[in-house]
């Protein structure tokens, strides 16, 4: 009988296998490792242990990954499936050596030498039984649940304590093949592996667990001997003319006041309350893009999080994705709106540390935040923070508020040498349970005071929310970023630490634009979101349900064929499958007649669904600008449409932070589209098929507001050149209105006074404010926005434009 299929062994795996409950990084290894399941696999261990390879050995089972106790069989060479770095520590005396294990490398690497078409996967796999950092003050405790080389006894303990908190997380494979071609098969190469594979455990154990956690007290009394905070101290009592004492215990008030109380026991028990909760809301969370941000935490990047803001589920759900994708849970930046009892000190003990919504020059706070921001740096703790500020009313990407990412720079500047990068995050949900509380506050009733009330209120309300979504977008390294933007930044801040370079808040604020437009970038495409869109473009909020069910296949194949970017995800399935699960989900509701379904959004539900529409209208703004190029004009070349896309772009990219790199080439991909699913055709110029309008005519539609609030603005400059910023933002919110009321467009962001204002402020980035403007331009951006409305929109705005009541 085989050593693992005796009795005793059968026996204990039996009793472990009851106590453990293991969660699996990532949860599909052949998807996101990229493992290929027609070569021989090998798995890495990095401590010989029989209880890990029992719970590693029910992993494979589910996964359809070999057993570790089936033999790797190679060209008549028979090897263990598991090697270990070393072996198993007993209770008394010294460790077992790892030659065994340095002679099963020699084997494979051997093998290699002879059958060059044989390249076996070496899958490093690390367990955890319990993710606890650990405490800078740990004692006794710690050496009873000590996790890096336990005993037989302790692990026992670990066992029957934690194992309803074991991890196994796998890595992407390291091919022999290569290793033997490149580096030989000799007994330095076995040492080379085995000391690449130690670093890669140490690495993979710091980026579950996370660096150690400091004694709150004696974190603050480090903060408080720093310079700068001792500089801020002295400057606080001169000018309060208060004793230095006093200043001080101001201070450490601040400090009491931010600072997070991490708690792991918290963690674990609000994991299981989080677990049942999501289990209760969602029918699913999509994750797209963890893998890219494990191997930055992995190559020893600082991280931050920089998600979009919806709701105030995206504290709990990037934190409870994170921890499941193998992470620490950052250290959040909530408002002090939320420091209120109980939710602050379980957020407090959850990682949020509390920022004032406005430092109101308050300096000795700025220097206490500052210097606390810069510890959870230096001490390689993630963080995460809403550039945005607070929650979208309206679906939108708010324009970002600058002081968090400014202090994270300064934190770069002043000298930190890992590399600290941002990791744009686009949250998205079928449902957002505050939506129906943003129109009200957008038609004017006064926002609530966030209170325990409201807590059991939401919770009173929870049901079936849909699907949530996590897409992480393309990370931005701040060293690298400055060595674009200020490439000899380095010798400046090391000649005079105290200047503020004249660089500095240009470069701000572009990487803060930079950062909401990757989080664009990663949006997540979903059947409640495109339902919206297609039904929203309707006069009536509704659609024949074979026509809508075909417009939804048109905008997946399109998004799939012409990807937005690598980043964007797209929801599985067809039409058909996207509108029964709208259905599904009381977004829509069906009604029949002798002709047929037809699917519709509720007038009183039509504002709200503006919200759902409005997180991917990005994605289709150049293609329905494209499409109402084609749908006005019978014969249009297809340079003009380029020409007309490249006039407008400039402003859609300002107004909904897109990142289209070539916007000539992605144009002319949308048109190679139109033609080859046969909606246009194309001879000397573009023309629509005839049969096909109407597809092409429901997408021109999600434009329509857009180039209204557009054909407002240049006819307003057309008219009146010499026109201030501050007149066209009011005139232009005025003369919206009015639209807006004449012909029953109640999408909130069209009357968003802040959405005129950043246009405003691109117009004169792009001279058209300026006194020496070119007005061919701006009559010529007039003359096209005008030939894409309808004639009674048109004439609104021509009409109120030149009336002399405007003011």
């Amino acid at each position: 009988m085989p050593k693992h299929d005796s009795l005793w062994l059968k026996s204990l795996r039996w009793i472990q296998k009851h106590l453990v409950h293991t969660i699996v990084v990532p949860q599909d290894p052949f998807a996101d490792l990229n493992l290929d399941a027609s070569r021989p696999l090998a798995y890495v261990m990095k401590t010989e242990s029989l209880s890990d390879i029992a719970a590693l050995s029910e992993i494979t089972a589910k996964l359809g990954l070999p057993s570790p106790y089936e033999p790797l069989v190679a060209n008549g060479v028979i090897a263990p499936r598991v090697v270990c770095l070393q072996g198993r520590k007993p209770l008394f005396g010294e460790r077992a050596g790892n030659e065994p294990f340095l002679e099963c490398f020699m084997r494979l690497l051997a093998v290699h030498k002879e059958r060059p078409e044989l390249d076996i996967q070496l899958v490093p796999v690390s367990l955890y039984w319990g993710r606890t950092p650990g405490k800078e003050d740990d004692t006794m405790k710690a050496a009873v649940f000590e996790r890096e080389n336990p005993t037989w006894l302790r692990k026992c303990l670990m066992i029957l304590f934690l194992g309803r908190h074991n991890f196994v997380q796998f890595s992407n494979a390291v091919s022999l093949r290569y290793m033997a071609d490149e580096h030989g098969t000799d007994m330095g190469i076995a040492h080379k592996l085995a000391r690449v594979a130690r670093v890669h455990f140490r690495r993979q154990r710091k980026v579950m667990t996370g660096p150690v956690l400091p004694n709150r007290q004696a974190l603050f009394h480090s903060l408080l001997k720093s310079e700068s905070l001792r500089k801020a101290i002295q400057e606080e009592a001169v000018s309060k003319k208060i004793s230095e004492t006093q200043a001080r215990e101001t201070a450490i008030e601040y400090l009491d006041e931010i600072a997070a109380d991490y708690s792991d026991s918290l963690v674990r028990i609000a994991e299981r309350f989080l677990t049942w909760l999501w289990n209760k809301l969602y029918s699913g969370i999509n994750i797209k893009g963890a893998e890219q941000v494990r191997q930055l935490h992995h190559d020893g990047h600082e991280i931050v999080y920089v998600p979009c803001h919806r709701s105030h589920m995206d504290y709990l759900l990037l934190s409870y994705i994170l921890y499941y994708q193998g992470m620490v849970p950052p250290h959040i930046a909530a408002g002090i709106n939320l420091n209120f009892w109980p939710a602050g000190p379980m957020f407090r003990r959850g990682g949020a540390f509390f920022i004032r919504r406005s430092f109101n020059g308050n300096k000795l706070y700025t220097a206490v935040f500052r210097e606390y921001l810069d510890q959870l740096f230096a001490k390689g703790y993630s963080v995460e923070y809403f550039s945005e500020g607070g929650r979208s009313r309206t679906g939108r990407l708010l324009a970002p508020k600058t002081g968090m990412i400014a202090m994270t720079m300064n934190s770069v500047l002043r000298g930190i040498e890992r590399p600290v990068t941002l990791v744009p995050v686009y949250l998205g949900y079928d449902h957002v349970m505050e939506v129906a509380t943003y129109h009200k506050e957008l038609s004017g009733k006064k926002k609530k005071k966030e209170s325990v009330w409201q807590v059991f209120g939401a919770i009173r309300k929870l049901g079936n929310f849909g699907q949530g979504y996590v897409n992480f977008g393309e990370p931005i390294t701040l060293q690298n970023f400055l060595n674009e933007r200020a490439p000899n930044w380095r010798n400046e801040v090391a000649d005079d630490p105290e200047q503020k370079p004249s660089w500095l808040t240009p470069a701000v604020n572009v990487l803060a634009n930079r950062v909401m437009t990757r989080i664009n970038d990663a949006a997540a495409a979903s059947s409640v979101t495109l339902t919206s869109l297609v039904l929203l473009a309707t006069d009536q909020n509704a659609l024949e349900r074979g026509l809508l069910e075909r417009q939804l296949d048109l905008y997946l194949t399109l998004l799939k064929k012409v990807p937005y970017t690598a980043y964007t995800s797209v929801a599985e399935g067809d039409g058909k499958h996207l509108v029964q699960q709208g259905l599904d989900l009381n977004k829509f509701v069906v009604s029949a007649d002798p002709l047929g379904e037809i699917v519709s959004i509720e007038a009183s539900q039509a504002v709200s669904m503006t919200y759902y529409r409005n997180n991917i209208i990005h994605l289709f703004i150049v293609p329905s600008l494209i499409a109402s190029c084609l749908t006005h004009n019978e014969q249009i070349p297809r340079q003009q449409v380029v020409s007309i896309v490249a006039d407008f772009y400039p402003l859609l990219k300002a107004e909904l932070f897109m990142g289209i790199k070539d916007v000539p080439a992605y144009v002319n991909q949308v048109l190679d589209f139109f033609i080859e699913q046969g909606l246009v055709v194309e001879t000397d110029t573009l023309a629509v098929v005839p049969e096909h309008t109407s597809q092409l005519l429901l997408l021109a539609s999600s434009v329509s507001e857009t180039l209204q609030r557009y054909a407002i603005i240049f006819n307003l400059l057309a008219n009146r050149p010499k026109m201030e910023r501050s007149e066209l933002e009011s005139e232009s919110h005025l003369l919206a209105q009015r639209l807006g009321a004449l012909h029953g467009i109640t999408a909130p962001e069209f009357y968003d006074k802040k959405l005129y204002g950043t246009l405003s402020v691109k117009l004169k980035e792009l001279g058209y404010l300026a006194d020496n403007q070119d007005k061919s331009n701006i009559n010529r951006i007039r003359d096209q926005a005008n030939s894409l409305l309808r004639p009674s929109v048109r004439q609104t705005i021509v009409a109120s434009v030149t009336a002399e009541h405007i003011v």
